[in-house]
Formats: structure tokens, sequence, C-alpha cells
């Protein structure tokens, strides 16, 4: 490490500290040092307060007791919430009143540029993200992915006193994570550094130290060197659950029976261009009814495309040859008559999802395909989004409103409110993004879970491959660098 550097950092500190986040939730007895050499973690389970510890070293939240002193004057952060707000400020700077007109959002190089303020090092990054064709290309119209990417550059190139990474490797493929893991661990001994993790695991070799956080409180403060104290929080980490049982459907609102001798979707020769950007093309995908599939990529190759096509959100999905539930796209179907049939969960649809009401109208929510509550729900409604709450931990806060949740406990529910109703297609769009190790683990128990049953066929989307489903054997793997799709275990319809 450069001595020299390190001496110009802060010592920061927090003593016996009262941090006040909302009504309902407060970092509580906070006691923590970060040395100037010191690279530290945050880690804990959903709703213990990680990013809200992170957001008080910039200055976030309302000190209540104690002292924090030491907070670096310039920081930079990069979490799922920073990465919503620059696509909120996005979504508001369309004023257009031209219905034709979509508007594509501020070229990427903009964005870049805006708060660069080390000019070698975006030039690095653009060529580590190869960034270099999408330069010209609306902020709106990049992938999850590559909108992280945007917003680790504009963070990086700031030159904060201090970088906050909320959960920096979420939503990279991976063959970005240890492009990104090996730039940080440079940058380490440049500017100060504070990361949030939700994996245990992903938690890179350069950190010294780490915080384990638990209701509000710092429960462990560890060097990483201490194997010792490693071991004993893999162990607390990686607790083990009993088997789970999945909650029953509502008998009166059963979906339509489909013929299991049809496919449930067959795509044929399909393809997505944007006038001179071709996103996949040729494309060819049979989905059986109990056949599970896991669609993998890189960021950019289309995933999320692909998916919209099947549930109709995308425009081209009617000048492409497409057959979904007995319905060949433009023949008249609505757009009810292919949704009713699809559970879906994805980073967008928990953007969307900003209505403030309960946690258990949320999943009631599921029954009718709505983002709020606009039905009265039946008794047998309630009583089946109360085992749901209860099988994920959350029965105690049934009345809590949706948007008090913390990111992994809204991503939790958004799953079960896409089960709830035993779609015969559920669709999981990166489920575990945002979740800790515990929570990540009884969502891939119950997604096995449900391939083990005859009613509802999986389609999961995800980057990494320790989540790997053991009930799913078809993969569909898009391959941008020959714009192709390529069917690893093809299966063709007949």
């Amino acid at each position: 490490m450069n001595g020299s550097v390190r001496n110009t950092m802060n010592c920061i500190e927090f003593r016996q500290v009262t941090i006040r986040v909302s009504d309902s939730f407060s970092l509580v007895d906070v006691n923590w040092k970060i040395e100037p050499d010191e690279i530290w973690a945050i880690t804990g389970t959903n709703g213990a307060g990680k990013s809200a510890l992170a957001a008080a070293l910039a200055g976030s939240g309302e000190i209540t007791e104690g002292i924090v002193s030491g907070l670096p004057a310039r920081t930079s952060v990069v979490s799922l919430e920073a990465q919503a707000e620059l696509i909120e400020r996005e979504r508001l700077r369309d004023d257009s009143d031209i219905t034709d007109i979509v508007n594509e959002g501020t070229p990427v190089q903009e964005l870049l540029i805006e708060t660069s303020d080390d000019p070698g090092l975006l030039a690095r990054l653009i060529e580590v993200f190869r960034f270099s064709p999408l330069l010209a290309r609306g902020f709106r119209k990049l992938s999850t992915g590559e909108t992280r990417k945007v917003l680790l550059t504009r963070a990086l190139t700031s030159q904060p006193d201090l970088l906050l990474l909320d959960e920096p490797f979420e939503g990279l493929d991976v063959d970005t994570v240890p492009l990104v893991s090996n730039l940080l661990r440079d940058l380490s001994n440049k500017v100060q550094m504070v990361l949030v993790f939700n994996r245990f695991d992903e938690i890179p070799e350069f950190v010294s130290h780490i915080a384990f956080l638990e209701d509000g409180r710092i429960k462990h403060q560890i060097k990483t060197r201490d194997s010792g104290a490693i071991d004993g929080l893999t162990q607390l980490w990686h607790l083990k659950r009993e088997d789970i049982e999945i909650p029953g459907a509502d008998p009166a609102g059963r979906l339509p029976p489909l013929d299991r001798s049809e496919p449930l979707v067959r795509i044929s020769n399909a393809s997505i261009r944007y006038e001179n950007n071709i996103v996949f093309e040729d494309l060819d995908w049979c989905i059986q009814p109990g056949e599970h599939w896991q669609l993998t990529g890189p960021n950019g190759s289309g995933k999320t495309c692909l998916l919209n096509l099947i549930t109709g959100d995308h425009p081209q999905c009617y000048v492409n040859d497409i057959l979904v539930f007995g319905f060949q796209r433009g023949s008249g179907e609505s757009i009810w008559d292919i949704k009713q049939h699809i559970g879906y969960v994805s980073t967008a649809l928990q953007w969307e999802y900003r209505v403030s009401i309960s946690l258990k109208n949320v999943i009631i929510s599921g029954f009718y395909d709505s983002i709020g509550l606009y039905e009265k729900a039946s008794d047998t409604q309630k009583e089946i989004a109360t085992q749901w709450l209860r099988l994920l931990g959350l029965d105690a806060k049934a009345s809590q409103p949706f948007n008090q949740l913390s990111y992994g406990g809204q991503r939790l529910l958004l799953i079960a409110r896409a089960m709830v109703k035993h779609p015969h297609m559920l669709i999981l769009d990166e489920p575990c993004l945002g979740l800790d190790d515990l929570n990540r683990q009884l969502v891939l128990a119950l997604i096995e879970k449900i391939c083990t049953g005859n009613e509802t066929t999986v389609v999961y989307v995800n980057h990494h491959v320790e989540d790997k489903i053991d009930g799913i054997h078809n993969i569909m793997r898009l391959d941008s660098s020959s714009i192709r799709a390529k069917n690893i275990e093809p299966n063709p319809c007949p």
C-alpha cells in the first residue's frame, strides 16, 4: 500500500451513536472506528441495517445520541438505490408529449463525463467495461448490468474522499465481476473504501475487517486474518433451514387449464433490432410444460428482451413468430389472456412497485396481477398470504408498509407475490438480487420445491454459478459476441 496516500485519509469514528433512519428503524449503540489503512465490509441479514450504516458514512440519518467524527467531505455511493435514483432522474427528464417518440435518455458519454474528475481512469474504465459501442446510446436503452457499470464508472472517476459500494457486484455478469474486483483492489490503495455485501462469499480478499449487523446493531467486528472468527461467522451465516412447504392455491381462483400436449411457448426465428443494433437474431426456443429452463448470458445480450417477448411487454413481440399459452401473437389475444398464466419477478418490477401498502396486501395483489390492491380479498386469499408471510419470517410485519421493508425483504415479498397464484409459468429474472445468504437459500429452496411439482414451469435468470437449481436441466445461453441464441440442451417443439 502507498503509505503517503493513506496518511491523508481520515480516521472515522462512531462513539455510542444512535441514528434514526425512519419512524420504525434506528441504528443503535454504534461503536465503530475505521482507520485509514483499513478496508471494511459491512454484512448481515436483510433488514439488519447494512445500507443504513453505509449511508450514515455519507451523512444520512438523524443522529440522536453519541458522536460521529472524521466523516469525509466528498463521498461517492454505488448502490441499488442510487441506481434506481439515476433511472428515475432519467425518467423525469422525459418531458416529450409526442406519443410515438421514445426518449432514450441521456447518452452514456454525457453521463460519464458529467461526474468525472479523472480522465485517465475514465478512459481505462471505458476500455474495461467495453463502453465504446455504448457511448452514444441513451441511458434508458441499457440493460440492468450496463446501468450498474455506468454507476460504478461515475463513482470511481469522481475522485471521492470515501467510496461507498453497496453490493458492487450485483447485476454484473461472471466475466465482469473479477474485472471490477481487481479494479477495486487497485483503488483501495488510493481511496478510503467501505463495501456492503449480502453474500458472505463475495467479500474480496483485500478487505481487512468485517462488521456484522443484526437488528440495527453491530454484533461482530472481526479482522479477516482471524481465521477462527471467520469460521464462526461463516457458520452463523449458513444456518440450515428445515424442509419447506409452499402454501396452496386459491381454489376459487384457479387458472384456466392448458393443453399439456402443446408447448407453453414456441418462438421461431426471432430477432430484436434497434436501427443498426441487433440484440439477437435467428432465435428458436420451445418451452414444454414442466420443462424448467435457466436463461443466461452476459450483460446486454438480450435476456430481458427475450423474456418480454413472452410476456408481451416488448413492442417487437408482434412482428415475431411467437406462440404463447395456445395463442399466436397478434391473433387478437389480450395482454391479460397471456399474463394470467405468468408469475414474474424482476428488478424493474421492484422499481415500479412504489405504492405504500401492507406486506400482506402486496402478496394478495399477486392474485390480481396488480401493482397495489384494488379488489376486496377473500378470507382464503388472506389466509394464503398469511401462510406466505409466515414462511418468509415476516408474519409479525404483515401490516408494515412495503416501502419500509429492506431491499432484500421487498424482493422476497415480490417472489411470494409471483408464486401466490401458482402460475403455469414462473419467470424469475435474477430473483436473488439483493438477498443475503440466508434469504437466498430460502428462495433457491422455494424454486427447487416448485420445480419438483407439476403445476408450474420455471424460467430462471441468474449470473451466479453457485445459484444453480437442481431441478433445472435446460439452458438457453445468449451469446452477445455472435449475436446468437444457443440452446445448450436443445429440445425442439414437434
